[in-house]
C-alpha cells in the first residue's frame, strides 16, 4: 500500500515512493555504544522522483548511493535527503545504499524517548510509534511495509536477537554476526534489535516455534510465567485464525519495562513482567495478539490505533475466558466501570495524536469489540474476526475496512452501535450481557 502523509505524526514518513526490503548490516560496540551500520534500502516510485527523503536520527553520514552511484544528500532535523544524479522515473524500482555511524540516540516524543536504548550490558529497541530513525534509515510509516535481513555484529558474549528467522550465526576474533530474515512485510516501528547477556530457551517445537532470550538468573521463573503461551497461540489460532509469521520469540531485559513492547514475530519484556506466579500473564496474551492486529493487519495511519490496542486488550479477556478463568463479560463489566469515572472526551477511532496510547483507547476498543460480539453473536462474530484477519493478512487496515466488513456478516443492523462506540465521545449504555 502506497503510503500517505500521516494525519498525526507529520514529520515522520516519505511520500512519492514505497518500500519492498531493507537490508541491514549493523556493528555494535556495546562498550562505547558505537554503531557502524550499512543500509540498503529497496523501493519503487510512485512518481518521478528528483529527490528522496528518509527518516534518519543523529549519525555520521559517510555515504550515500543510489542505484549504485554516489548521490548529494543533506541531512538536517531528522531528514536525509538525497538528490540522485537523474530523477528517478515513476514506476522504477531502485536502491538507496547509506553508510553511517554515531552513537544512536533515542528519539524524543511526547511519549519519551523512543527507540534504541543503551543498556549497561547490550541494547534494547522499543520504536512505536516514532523510534526506527534511532537506528536505521527509513520511511518511518507504519503503512509501509517490506522484508528485512538484518545482520547484527556484537561481541561473542552477548546474543543478539532480531526479527525473524536466525538464518546464520558466526563466530571471528571474538566477535559473533547474528543474521536474521523476515520475509513478511514489516513496518518500521516494528523492527527491533535486543543484544544482552540471556540464555536462549525453546518454549514450543511445532508448526510454530517459540523461543525466549532471557536472563540466566531469570530462566526458571520465566519457563512458569509462560509456560502457558504454547496453548495460548494454539488458542488465539483458532479465534483469530492461523499465526501469521513463521516463528515467535520472547525477550526478557534484565531492566524494568513500565509495559511489555510487541514487535513483528517477537514481544520485549521486563524483568518486573516475571515473578514466577503468572503475575503477567494478560500481558503475554496480549503481545501474542498483536502478532495479528497490529503486526500483521497493520493501521493505516494513526488514526487506526484502537485496532491494534481494542483488540490485543480483548485477546486478554478472550483468553480468560478461554482458559477458564473470568469471562469477557465480567472483563468488560469492570473497564466500564473504569471508564465511567473517566472525562467522557475521547473518540475512538480519532482520539487525536496525544491520545493515542490513552488506556481509554484500549479500554473502549475493547467493549466495542464485545458490543459488536453481543451483538452479532458467537459464531458471527468470531467468523468475522477470522475473515478480517484472512483477508488483510500482511496488509493495512482502517476503521472503515473493519466496520463495513463487519456490516457484511450480519443482517443485524450496525451503524448505530459503531458511531456511538467509535465515533461519539461520551461512554454508551451498558449493553445487556
Amino acid at each position: 500500500m502506497n503510503a500517505k502523509a500521516e494525519p498525526y505524526l507529520a514529520r515522520h514518513g516519505n511520500t512519492g515512493y514505497r518500500t519492498t526490503h531493507y537490508d541491514l548490516d549493523l556493528d555494535y560496540r556495546v562498550g562505547p555504544a558505537r554503531l557502524a551500520g550499512r543500509a540498503t534500502i529497496s523501493a519503487v516510485a510512485d512518481r518521478t522522483l528528483p529527490e528522496i527523503s528518509l527518516d534518519l536520527g543523529i549519525f555520521r553520514v559517510d555515504q550515500v548511493l543510489v542505484d549504485g552511484v554516489a548521490a548529494r544528500h543533506s541531512h538536517r532535523a531528522g531528514k536525509l535527503r538525497i538528490r540522485p544524479a537523474r530523477p528517478l522515473p515513476a514506476g522504477a524500482p531502485f536502491t538507496v545504499t547509506v553508510r553511517y555511524a554515531g552513537t544512536p540516540k533515542p528519539i524524543p516524543s511526547r511519549w519519551g524517548d523512543l527507540g534504541w536504548e543503551r543498556l549497561d550490558d547490550g541494547a534494547l529497541v522499543a520504536s512505536q510509534p516514532t523510534g526506527a530513525p534511532s537506528w536505521f534509515p527509513c520511511n518511518d510509516h507504519p503503512a509501509d511495509k517490506a522484508s528485512y535481513r538484518i545482520a547484527v555484529t556484537a561481541q561473542a558474549r552477548h546474543t543478539v536477537v532480531a526479527n525473524g528467522r536466525l538464518a546464520s550465526r558466526e563466530t571471528r576474533a571474538n566477535r559473533t554476526t547474528w543474521v536474521y530474515e523476515q520475509p513478511a512485510p514489516m513496518p518500521t516501528y516494528l523492527a527491533t534489535v535486543q543484544i544482552g547477556r540471556y540464555a536462549l530457551v525453546d518454549l514450543a517445537a511445532g508448526p510454530v516455534p517459540q523461543r525466549a532470550a532471557v536472563p540466566p538468573r531469570l530462566v526458571s521463573p520465566m519457563a512458569h510465567d509462560f509456560a502457558r503461551q504454547p496453548e495460548m497461540m494454539t488458542t488465539f489460532a483458532r479465534v483469530f485464525g492461523p499465526y501469521p509469521f513463521g516463528e515467535y520469540a520472547v525477550v526478557v531485559v534484565d531492566e524494568e519495562l513500565e509495559v511489555p513492547v510487541e514487535a513483528h514475530g517477537l514481544s520485549i519484556f521486563g524483568a518486573n513482567h516475571v515473578d514466577g506466579r503468572r503475575g503477567s500473564e494478560r500481558l503475554v496474551a496480549h503481545e501474542l495478539a498483536h502478532q495479528w492486529f497490529g503486526n500483521s493487519l497493520t493501521v493505516a495511519d494513526w488514526r487506526h490505533i484502537w485496532l491494534n490496542e481494542g483488540f490485543a486488550k480483548y485477546a486478554e479477556w478472550l483468553w480468560s475466558e478461554l482458559s477458564g478463568g473470568e469471562p469477557a463479560r465480567v472483563h468488560a463489566a469492570r473497564s466500564r466501570r473504569l471508564l465511567v469515572g473517566l472525562p467522557q472526551d475521547l473518540r475512538v477511532a480519532d482520539p487525536g495524536e496525544r491520545r493515542m496510547f490513552d488506556d481509554r483507547v484500549y479500554q473502549r476498543g475493547a467493549l466495542t469489540l464485545h458490543a459488536l460480539r453481543l451483538a452479532m453473536g458467537d459464531a458471527t462474530f468470531f467468523a468475522l474476526v477470522r475473515d478480517w484477519s484472512r483477508t488483510h493478512q500482511h496488509g493495512t487496515v482502517t476503521t472503515e475496512a473493519f466496520t463495513t466488513m463487519a456490516r457484511r456478516h450480519t443482517a443485524v443492523p450496525l451503524d448505530a452501535l459503531f458511531t456511538a462506540w467509535l465515533y461519539e465521545p461520551t461512554l454508551p449504555p451498558a449493553n445487556p450481557s
